[in-house]
């Protein structure tokens, strides 16, 4: 990994750390809950950015995470740490049994089993709303977001630290997900993706690369569903929605599928055009379909792979 590299990533996170000191509640808020839904998005990428495949059920894995946490500290009586934990491990055994029956089609076959999961799953959610609360949601109090960490109290509802766990998260995944796609399973990924047939002639296992896409890019899902859930204390049924399968291909195309920080840059460009398109008109999202437009017509590739295929040949 070049210093180039590394440097460039590590600028990001560090911007923004620095970010929250200059900016309003609101925005610190507003970041938080983007660098949490980035690490979504990270993982999305890594299935369809690299694998090339396009799942349109993400929102199973992400809504795993999110319950298995909510569920956790409500109802199991797990601390916040046991919590993270118990959702990651779920939503990795999840993706492993759904991978190993989706991952026996291809094409839009995958995408449509895909999509039939999530929706069961979406459907379960509210169907045990006795437990879920359906679309109105868990909410999470105060006191069962509270943990001891090394003698030290500590409380999620703390808006600063909410901010620096949520940073700290998204450092983690883009480390792993730089480490991933320079490796060995980063190239072979590409290669699938490219031609699988001449792939497997090559000796390569592709069923089981693409198992591991799968399972890497659910668990870390299930992770920001988590991380959502525990940092927002809320945890609904819209989220398990088939919307939330959508968004992390609309920000992994924006940013730029197939590059580490597209997806995080998609995500932050999204929400902020909804933002910014909402504060004048309540046609936001007329406004944000206009601009995604002409993004995609002057930035075919994402913006960073536009600005990679173009300038920046060694951006990851």
């Amino acid at each position: 990994m070049t210093a180039r590299i590394v440097m460039l990533h590590g600028a990001v996170i560090l911007a923004l750390f620095l970010l929250q000191f200059v900016a309003s509640d609101y925005a610190v808020l507003t970041i938080t809950r983007i660098m949490v839904l980035a690490i979504y998005a990270l993982g999305y990428n890594i299935l369809f950015g690299y694998a090339g495949l396009l799942s349109l059920g993400h929102a199973m894995f992400f809504a795993t995470g999110l319950y298995a946490a909510a569920l956790g500290v409500t109802r199991l009586g797990m601390a916040v740490p046991e919590a993270f934990l118990f959702a990651l491990t779920c939503g990795v055994i999840v993706s492993l049994v759904i991978g190993l029956i989706a991952l026996r089609a291809s094409g839009v076959a995958f995408m449509i089993v895909t999509l039939m999961f999530s929706q069961a799953a979406f459907l379960t959610v509210l169907y045990f709303g006795d437990i879920t609360r359906g679309d109105e949601g868990i909410v999470i109090k105060d006191s069962e977001r509270a943990f001891s960490a090394f003698g030290t109290a500590v409380n999620l509802a703390d808006p600063v630290l909410r901010y620096n766990i949520a940073l700290a998260f998204l450092a983690v995944a883009i480390a792993l997900c730089l480490v991933v796609v320079r490796s060995k399973i980063g190239h072979v990924l590409v290669a699938i993706r490219e031609n699988e047939n001449r792939t497997a002639m090559l000796g390569y296992d592709v069923k089981r690369y693409k198992l591991i896409a799968f399972v890497l890019s659910g668990a870390l899902a299930a992770f920001s569903g988590a991380a959502y859930a525990l940092l927002f204390a809320y945890a609904g049924a819209t989220l398990a929605s088939i919307q939330y399968s959508i968004n992390p291909l609309l920000w992994t195309l924006l940013g730029g599928a197939a590059t580490v920080l597209g997806p995080v840059l998609g995500t932050a460009l999204m929400f902020l055009l909804v933002d910014f398109a909402s504060g004048f008109t309540s046609a936001s999202l007329l406004f944000v379909g206009v601009v995604l437009i002409l993004l995609v017509l002057f930035f075919p590739k994402g913006i960073l792979g536009t600005l990679r295929q173009r300038w920046w040949r060694w951006l990851p």
